[in-house]
C-alpha cells in the first residue's frame, strides 16, 4: 500500500532542488572551464607544476656552463 499524493510542498521543495542542482553544476563547469584556459596557456608543463610556492630541486633547470 503506497500513498502516490504529493503535497505542495513536494513540487517546491523538487524546484528548489532542481535550482541548487543547476547552480553547482554551473560553478563546476566555470570552475573546470578556468582550469582548461589557465592549463592551456601555459608554454610548458613544468610551469603548472611549480606553481606550488615550494622550490623542488629537481625542478630547477641546471645553469649552462659556459666554457
Amino acid at each position: 500500500m503506497v500513498i502516490r499524493v504529493e503535497h505542495e510542498l513536494h513540487e517546491r521543495r523538487r524546484g528548489r532542488n532542481t535550482g541548487v542542482g543547476l547552480l553547482l553544476v554551473g560553478f563546476i563547469a566555470i570552475v573546470f572551464g578556468l582550469t582548461v584556459v589557465k592549463v592551456l596557456q601555459l608554454d610548458d608543463i613544468r610551469q603548472f607544476e611549480t606553481f606550488d610556492h615550494v622550490v623542488r630541486p629537481q625542478l630547477v633547470p641546471e645553469p649552462e656552463v659556459v666554457e
